[in-house]
């Protein structure tokens, strides 16, 4: 039974129509107030009756004090964008669930996919209040280089921006480490959606001679679009055909998951970026190998990445569990929905008849009035007898260390030839919502937002403080390392395993 929940999602996914890209899309059409209120309601409507952590860690008055706020903004009109970052992003937000998040428009999404908009120029690696160059993309600034540190743009201090930006995202509780991460990777597109976009902006930062100054940098802008979208297809095409098809297959299985064994320190490092069977294809499949290969190889320490492992499919972080865990272990201690049906709002609803046969025939309702997925409540999962890894296992983590991974985790945290290494997970410690996470459409916008069905407590959980899994040992950037590009947590990983052959 423990595959049935993806064996659903499979059925679903097949099931599912092709898009069409919708020629008439106006990215700058302004919906009413009415409109726009109708959608509102009808979403709050939605997460009141069938969200099953809506009140986790923000109680109910707190919650409709936000509901009724975000309401209040509705403008007299708004564009898809600005109800979608200005009301439905902070709203989420406030939930404090990480699966619980904003997407825009399907016809959005088609529309801007090819296209390169005006934008901030500085990409950034954030890390507490600190916010270093890693990106210009104004290649002629002599000024602003790789490594700069920036401490405000536009007369906001770096803490604040960071402070404000923060209440945009979606989080698992209080574990903001995620949102850190976010942030560095596309600085741009966050600060475009929130803040908008200024033809100038006056940047702070430290030059070098450790004196504070600032500068006006101009908006990143480019080509027309549809020149600049032709040049790059062509580039792209050019550079693609240079690569044999079967390079090119090695390198997309690989951006999802690798295995290599550095013989000089005797230790394997696999590098798992998604739990999803999909990912790279035969997920499982490279699992079994690769444990087959340790065993073979003697392997005694496997360096195990799961820095951007967002999560996925909860019977792969099983099998991975089964061949390093010590001891049985469940996947929870309580797997709960709320409600057995998405009724009556099925129609908003993406997959919702596959929903409610799940919720149907895999949910039983139990005293406290809530419907049990007792399955992973009840059911133990035993160590591999055959290639089970006995030697030291060393577990890179991060902000993005999400869902099942966190679950993973937690499964192998505390044994004794285990170290997590890095910073805190993204995903919470003591549970979080998932395993069934269809889309909610609003009917006049069509923004959609993400709506976990079941709220999962960890096994053997910790107490519910908002965190994520802590690491062990912990390894934060430096500056030095960012403005060098050192990888510090394999780097600091690996000098571990040397010193202790050393001994």
């Amino acid at each position: 039974m423990a595959r049935i929940f993806s064996s659903f999602i499979v059925i679903a996914v097949f099931f599912s129509s092709c898009n069409t890209i919708n020629r008439s899309y106006d990215p700058d059409k302004r919906y009413t107030r009415q409109q726009l209120q109708q959608d509102y309601t009808l979403l709050r409507s939605i997460l009141e009756k069938k969200h099953p952590s809506l009140y986790w860690y923000t109680p109910r008055d707190s919650m409709d004090y936000y509901f009724d706020t975000y309401y209040q903004n509705i403008e007299d009109s708004m564009t898809e964008q600005q109800f979608g970052w200005q009301v439905l992003a902070p709203l989420t937000n406030k939930i404090h669930c990480g699966h619980t998040s904003f997407i825009m428009s399907k016809d959005w999404n088609e529309f801007i996919a090819k296209k390169m908009i005006p934008s901030f120029p500085l990409y950034m690696k954030i890390w507490d209040d600190t916010m270093a160059v890693i990106k210009n993309l104004n290649t002629n600034d002599s000024v602003i280089k790789n490594g700069t540190l920036i401490t405000s743009i536009n007369g906001i201090r770096n803490r604040e921006i960071i402070n404000q930006m923060f209440g945009y995202l979606p989080v698992d509780g209080y574990a903001e480490n995620v949102n850190y991460i976010r942030l560095s990777v596309n600085f741009p597109y966050y600060h475009r959606n929130i803040y908008g976009i200024y033809k100038n902006y006056r940047v702070g930062y430290i030059d070098t001679a450790g004196i504070e100054e600032t500068t006006l940098l101009p908006l990143y802008d480019l080509l027309p679009d549809s020149i600049q979208s032709k040049k790059q297809w062509e580039a792209s095409k050019k550079a693609s055909e240079k690569i044999p098809k079967k390079e090119l297959k090695k390198q997309y299985i690989n951006s999802f998951r690798s295995m290599t064994i550095d013989s000089s320190i005797n230790t394997a490092v696999i590098t798992l970026n998604t739990f999803s069977k999909g990912g790279g294809r035969h997920l499982g499949k490279f699992i079994r190998s690769s444990f087959r290969e340790i065993k073979k190889e003697s392997v005694k320490n496997i360096i195990l990445d799961l820095r951007i492992n967002g999560g996925g499919d909860v019977d792969m972080y099983i099998l991975l569990a089964k061949y390093l865990r010590n001891t049985s272990f469940k996947v929870a201690d309580s797997t709960y929905a709320i409600a057995r049906s998405l009724k009556p709002y099925g129609k908003y609803i993406r997959h919702s008849w596959i929903n409610n046969i799940g919720l149907l025939f895999l949910t039983r309702k139990h005293a406290d009035g809530k419907y049990h997925y007792g399955f992973y409540d009840r059911h133990f999962y035993y160590p591999k007898k055959r290639n089970h890894f006995n030697g030291n296992l060393y577990v890179l983590i991060s902000g993005t260390t999400f869902s099942a991974s966190t679950l993973f985790c937690n499964a192998v945290k505390g044994q004794s030839n285990v170290k997590l290494v890095g910073e805190e997970t993204g995903g919470g410690w003591y549970g979080n919502n998932g395993i069934m996470i269809p889309e909610i459409t609003l009917p006049n916008t069509r923004l959609r937002v993400r709506l976990p069905l079941f709220r999962m407590v960890q096994y053997n959980h910790v107490v519910k403080d908002g965190h994520g899994v802590a690491p062990d040992i912990i390894v934060t950037p430096t500056l030095e390392n960012v403005r060098k590009g050192i990888d510090r947590k394999m780097v600091y990983t690996k000098e571990l395993i040397r010193q202790s052959i050393a001994k």
